[in-house]
C-alpha cells in the first residue's frame, strides 16, 4: 500500500470512529450474541487451523503483539504491544527481546510471567514435556532457535537466521500465549488465558459462552458483559434469525448473495460489508497416491479450471482471480497481472487449454468411452460448497465424471492430514499476509498442513532465501517467483479469491473487518452494544455507516 492510501485508510478509519462519536459514546453491558456456522474441533487455537476455533475463542487469549483491531490491513505497521509492552532487535535481527507487561494474572488468578511465552514455544517446537495433539503451526515458528526467559518479565527468542516476518506471525490470532501451568488436554475444551473473555461453557455442536474478565489487565475493557456463539447446522435458519433481531453479528464473511437479499428485505438497518479475506478456494490434489501421482494426470486438471466462469457465477464482489499469495491491493505480496497470465490455466482460450487437457486425458486411456469416474471431497459449510457445482460441471469437460463427498468440519482436517482423498475443493485461509507463513506451511517438504504432499526441494532452498531477505524490494521478486513456480507445478490449484459479507445489528459498535486475515480482529474488547430506542431516521444514519465503511474498504482496494 502507497503512503497516500495508508492515509487515506487511516483518515476513514478516524471518520468511522467518530461516526460511534458524540451521540455515541461506548458503553458498557449487554451479552453479544453472535451465531457459529459449525462446531469448533476443540478450543485449542494453537492446534486448530479453523476460524471455526479462532472466532470464539480469540477473546480468551492475548499475544505478545497484535494487529490493531481497528485497521482492516494487517502489516506491520499496525502491530501494537499485547503482553509485551516493547521490543527490540540485535543488531543482526537474529535476536528479539520482549519487555512484558506486569500484573497480568490468568483467568485462575496465577501471575502471567515470562516462564509462559517459554512454555508456548517449547510446545510449538515440540520439545516440551507436553505435546500438543496438532501441531500446525510448528512451520511458522522453525527459525527459532530457542527461548530464554532472562527474568519474570524479559524473553528473548534467538532465530538461526534473520525473519523479517516474524513479528506479524506473532501479532496473529493463530498465536495466543498458553499457560504452563494448564495441560494442552485441558485447552482443548476449557481453556484458560489472560484475555478480557473468561470461558464460562463450552458444549459441542450447542453453543460457547463467554464473561467479562472482571481483572483484565487492559482497564475499562471489555465493554461487553459476555459473548455467546450459538452452532447453527442450517445457514438459513441463522439468517432469519439474525434478521429477527435475536443476533447481534452474523458469522464473520459467511453471508452470501441470496442471504444478504434475504437480510435487506427483512432487516433493512441492517450494516452489512463485503470485504476480501486472505482466503482463497483451491483444488487438493493427492499426488501421493494413483492416479494423481501421475503428473500428466494433475496438469489435465489444471488447464479445466475457467475462473472467469466461478468469478461470473459468483459475482465480482465476491471473487478475484489470483496465485497463490493474496492478489494486489488487499494483500502485499500478490503476482502481477502478466506473471499470473503465463500460468498453466491463467491465460490463453478456455477452449484451447480443454482440448490440451483432453489430449493429456486420452494419452492416458481415457476418453467418450472410458470416462475418469473421480469423488471430490470438501467440507460442509457454504465457503467450500459453493463452488462444488461450477468445478464438477468443469471436469465433465475434459472426460471426469465427478461426484461431491460433503465432510463435516470436526472431520475434515482429519481427513486431510492423513490424505484420505483423491481431489479436494478446499479452503485456504492464510493467518498472515505474509510469504513466510503461506509458503512454509502449506508447501514445505513434512509440513503438516501441506495435505497434497508436494515437496520440492530446489523450490524451498528459494523459500528459505525469502525468508531472510531484509530489504522488501528484493523478497517480493524472490516472492513472485516462487509464486509462479508453485502454479506451474500444481502444487494447490487457486480458483479464486475469496470475499465475504459479514452483518451487524445497528446497536453494535466498534468492530471492524480485516481485509487481509480471516483470523485477525476477534478479541472483541473493544466492540460494544449501543441500546439506545431507535429513533426516527436512524435507518439513513445506519446506511451513512456502511457506506463510509464500504468507503475505507475500498480505500485499502484502491490502485
Amino acid at each position: 500500500m502507497s503512503p497516500n492510501r495508508t492515509i487515506i485508510v487511516a483518515a476513514l478509519v478516524a471518520a468511522l470512529a467518530a461516526s460511534a462519536g458524540p451521540g455515541h459514546a461506548q458503553t458498557s453491558g449487554g451479552v453479544f450474541k453472535i451465531y457459529h456456522r459449525d462446531s469448533p474441533p476443540s478450543a485449542s487455537i494453537l492446534e486448530e487451523a479453523t476460524n471455526s476455533t479462532v472466532v470464539p475463542f480469540m477473546p480468551v487469549f492475548n499475544n505478545l503483539v497484535v494487529f490493531d483491531p481497528q485497521v482492516p490491513q494487517n502489516s506491520d505497521r499496525s502491530i501494537v504491544p499485547d503482553l509485551a509492552t516493547s521490543w527490540r532487535w540485535n543488531s543482526e535481527q537474529t535476536e528479539l527481546t520482549f519487555k512484558l507487561r506486569e500484573g497480568v494474572t490468568w483467568h485462575d488468578g496465577v501471575p502471567f510471567t515470562a516462564r509462559d511465552v517459554a512454555c508456548t514455544f517449547d510446545l510449538l517446537a515440540g520439545k516440551g514435556r507436553e505435546k500438543l495433539r496438532r501441531n500446525p503451526r510448528r512451520e511458522w515458528y522453525r527459525n527459532i532457535d530457542f527461548v530464554d526467559a532472562r527474568d519474570t518479565h524479559e524473553v528473548t527468542l534467538y532465530l538461526t537466521r534473520p525473519q523479517p516476518s516474524l513479528l506479524s506471525m506473532l501479532a496473529s490470532g493463530f498465536s495466543p500465549i498458553y499457560p504452563c501451568h494448564v495441560s494442552p488436554s485441558q485447552m482443548r475444551s476449557r481453556p484458560i488465558g489472560t484475555g478480557p473473555f473468561k470461558l464460562a461453557s463450552f458444549r459441542e455442536f450447542q453453543s460457547i459462552s463467554l464473561v467479562r474478565n472482571p481483572d483484565y489487565w487492559k482497564k475499562g475493557r471489555p465493554y461487553l458483559d459476555g459473548i455467546e456463539f450459538t452452532v447453527s447446522n442450517s445457514p438459513s435458519t441463522a439468517i432469519l434469525s439474525f434478521a429477527t433481531g435475536r443476533f447481534d453479528m452474523t458469522f464473520p464473511w459467511e453471508v452470501t448473495a441470496e442471504e444478504l437479499k434475504i437480510i435487506r428485505q427483512r432487516a433493512p438497518a441492517a450494516m452489512c460489508e463485503t470485504t476480501a479475506m486472505n482466503l482463497n478456494i483451491n483444488l487438493l490434489i493427492n499426488r501421493t497416491t494413483p492416479p494423481f501421482d501421475n503428473a500428466d494426470l494433475r496438469r489435465a486438471l489444471m488447464l479445466a479450471i475457467d475462473r472467469e466462469a466461478f468469478v461470473a457465477a459468483l459475482g465480482r464482489e465476491v471473487a478475484e482471480i489470483g496465485g497463490t499469495m493474496q492478489p494486489p491491493r488487499d494483500g502485499f505480496w500478490g503476482l502481477p497481472a502478466a506473471d499470473l497470465a503465463a500460468a498453466p490455466g491463467y491465460g490463453g482460450d478456455v477452449a484451447q487449454n480443454r482440448a490440451e487437457a483432453r489430449a493429456l486425458m486420452e494419452g492416458l486411456g481415457y476418453g467418450p468411452g472410458k470416462r475418469l469416474d473421480l469423488k471430490v471431497i470438501t467440507r460442509g459449510i457454504g465457503t467450500y460448497t459453493e463452488a462444488a457445482p461450477t468445478l464438477l460441471s468443469q471436469l465433465r469437460e475434459i472426460q471426469i465424471d465427478a461426484q461431491l463427498e460433503i465432510v463435516e468440519t470436526s472431520r475434515w482436517f482429519a481427513r486431510l492430514s492423513r490424505k484420505d482423498y483423491a481431489v479436494a475443493l478446499n479452503a485456504t485461509g492464510n493467518g498472515i499476509d505474509d510469504p513466510y507463513q503461506t509458503f512454509y506451511e502449506n508447501f514445505a517438504c513434512g509440513s503438516s498442513r501441506n495435505y497434497t504432499g508436494y515437496c520440492n526441494r530446489e523450490l524451498e532452498g528459494m523459500v528459505d532465501a525469502q525468508s531472510a531477505e531484509i530489504d522488501p524490494h528484493k523478497r517480493q521478486a524472490l516472492v513472485h517467483d516462487i509464486d509462479a513456480r508453485l502454479l506451474a507445478d500444481g502444487a494447490r490449484p487457486p480458483i479464486y479469491w475469496k470475499g465475504g459479507t459479514t452483518c451487524l445489528q445497528p446497536q453494535v459498535r466498534g468492530y471492524v473487518s480485516m481485509v487481509n486475515s480471516v483470523y485477525n480482529g476477534f478479541r472483541f474488547e473493544d466492540v460494544w452494544l449501543e441500546r439506545a430506542s431507535p429513533r426516527k431516521g436512524q435507518g439513513a444514519t445506519r446506511s451513512g455507516f456502511a457506506v463510509r465503511a464500504e468507503a475505507a474498504h475500498q480505500a485499502v482496494a484502491a490502485p
